[in-house]
């Protein structure tokens, strides 16, 4: 059985396909990707949004904490990213989340990422 990340509650009021991958870190038994969230009012995160933006973004984490093995995901030096106006820095969005019975698949710009055993986590940091 398969769970899209629009299912999970950890996501309620949390845009994965309006984030932006910040960058990753990869070290055993633990994949971290920090993002700046799109969150939405019916999120517990959200805070007014700063005057330029159309929603609330707040600095986050991905992390899948407890893991067997990780495939696909490239080094961040090989991915291509674009550069804002003010001097920051992404790697695109996360376009795919699923999870399937004991792994996670993960899609975008930083490669088509497989994800076998360990647990999801989601935390908003400032």
């Amino acid at each position: 059985m398969s769970m899209n990340w629009t299912e999970i509650s950890l996501f309620k009021g949390i845009d994965l396909n309006d984030s932006f991958v910040l960058g990753w870190s990869l070290e055993p038994g633990r994949l971290v990707f920090q993002l700046e969230a799109s969150i939405w009012p019916e999120s517990d995160y959200y805070i007014a949004p700063k005057p330029n933006e159309y929603t609330c973004y707040r600095k986050a984490t991905l992390e899948f904490v407890g893991v067997n093995e990780v495939h696909g995901l490239l080094p961040i030096e090989s991915v291509c990213f674009a550069k804002d106006p003010d001097g920051s820095i992404d790697y695109g969005n996360i376009d795919v989340l699923v999870k399937l019975e004991s792994t996670y698949q993960v899609f975008g710009d930083f490669g088509e990422v497989k994800i076998i055993g360990g647990e999801l986590r989601f935390a908003v940091s400032t």
